[in-house]
């Protein structure tokens, strides 16, 4: 059956199974030496960045030097071998790792070996155009055998050796300090690994130096957010203080709430400058301890581990890193804290203050209600005044007619009568406004 399975596939299917196989190891066999270089950009690759040409860019200056062709913008990996030395280009978040190869002679002194390293075949105008941006620089030597640590002393600058025997084959010599030419040093022996065992080492190896110098980047940036972390909490502490303070001038709340918002406000701006860094630096330390662990190390007797070196050296870095980052997440809910007591306090205050408004206005309603009752009783008085005179004039006209009434008895009469329909009158006209009002609420 013929079918087109790949009209079938999702779009990304074919090149996410590629994936996996898009950065196989270097393929290199003793004796070797090696050259590998780790480019920091804080950009991501192929875009443009202000502190030089980008890690493409690089790229095709090199293989323009050699008169290779370069590849496309959007590769991420690149292998060529270039006859006098083969090169692996691998383009990550924040930097590009080169890895230069050349084979040497077999049992090579190591001085002469360090001398043998495929960077003398690098031209200088690129190497120049680095400057500033390199991250790590290592150089390996790959030969067969046992070491002789006396021979390895000469080799490195530190006067501790850090060593283990490896993948059941292999040894593995450093002292992680960088030498006088600027670069680290590794010595790995292949002692009796089996095919394929000398690349997946010598990946590991230089994946573990890149990623823990990668990983110490974040140890500045802890230590500059540190002192100012120290200031923040200084006045934060104040702040509180004024807030237990029982003295709280008109208008301090105000302005404790202007400053811890200000508090707040540099938080924030930490953490959105630098937490992407200790998110970062926690991943490389994670990759440098699955690095380790694959080296499945054997300690030779008197030589500290590459594990147990990375422990005593490394690790503390990390834990200040990592409880610089704790401690800025905690500074951010003390704050919180604090600016919520603050505003729960000023809404208090608020509310005591539209109390008492409220009960100014009761008061102000009850003498208004009052009043008005006493101006209603005069109102009474006034209209059952007129309205009775007028009355008494009706009278007296009508007696002088000759109808037989007493205007005096008369008036007497109707004063009640008059006053308690005046009074009526008045309370049904208060009642109607009342329900109108009402029922335009």
């Amino acid at each position: 059956m013929n079918t087109a399975y790949t009209s079938l596939s999702h779009a990304q299917r074919v090149p996410l199974a590629a994936e996996i196989h898009s950065r196989p190891f270097l393929q290199v066999e003793a004796p070797e030496a090696i050259t590998h270089l780790a480019v920091y950009r804080a950009s991501e690759c192929g875009s443009r960045s202000s502190n030089g040409p980008d890690q493409h860019a690089l790229l095709v200056q090199l293989c323009a030097h050699f008169g290779v062709a370069a590849p496309n913008a959007a590769a991420n990996h690149f292998y060529h071998d270039f006859g006098r030395f083969r090169l692996k280009w691998e383009c990550h978040t924040e930097f590009a790792s080169y890895t230069f190869t050349e084979k040497i002679a077999s049992k090579l002194p190591l001085e002469e070996a360090f001398d043998k390293v495929p960077l003398a075949h690098l031209p200088q105008a690129w190497i120049g155009a680095l400057r500033g941006r390199l991250m790590a620089a290592v150089h390996v030597v790959l030969d067969r055998g046992p070491a002789d640590q006396m021979v390895l002393q000469d080799a490195f600058s530190a006067t501790t050796l850090v060593g283990s025997r490896v993948m059941q084959g292999g040894e593995v010599w450093t002292d992680f300090a960088i030498q006088a030419d600027g670069f680290s040093r590794f010595v790995l022996r292949d002692v009796d690994m089996r095919a394929q065992q000398a690349p997946r080492l010598v990946q590991r190896v230089l994946e573990i130096e890149t990623y823990r110098m990668m990983a110490l980047l974040g140890l500045p940036t802890a230590r500059e957010v540190g002192a100012a972390l120290d200031d923040i909490e200084a006045e934060l502490a104040l702040l509180a203080a004024r807030m237990v303070d029982g003295d709280h001038p008109e208008g301090a709340d105000q302005e404790l709430l202007d400053q811890i918002t200000r508090l707040a406000a540099r938080q924030e701006k930490l953490s959105l400058d630098h937490g992407y860094r200790f998110s970062a630096s926690k991943a490389y330390h994670r990759l440098v301890k699955a690095r380790i662990e694959e080296l499945r190390e054997a300690r030779i007797e008197g030589v500290p581990t590459v594990g147990e070196f990375m422990d005593r050296r490394l690790s503390p870095a990390m834990s200040t890193c990592e409880s610089t980052a704790v401690r800025l997440d905690a500074l951010a809910r003390r704050i919180g804290n604090v600016n919520d007591l603050l505003r729960t306090r000023v809404s208090i205050v608020h509310e005591n203050q539209n109390r008492q408004i409220l009960q100014s206005m009761d008061r102000r309603a009850a003498q208004q209600l009052r009043l008005q009752q006493a101006v209603e009783g005069l109102s009474v008085a006034a209209i059952s005044y007129y309205v009775i005179g007028l009355l008494g004039y009706a009278g007296k006209a009508l007696h002088g007619i000759g109808v037989p009434i007493n205007p005096e008895v008369t008036t007497g009469v109707l004063v009640p009568v008059v006053c308690g329909t005046v009074w009526l009158g008045l309370r049904r006209m208060h009642h109607r406004m009342q329900r109108r009002a009402h029922h335009a609420h």
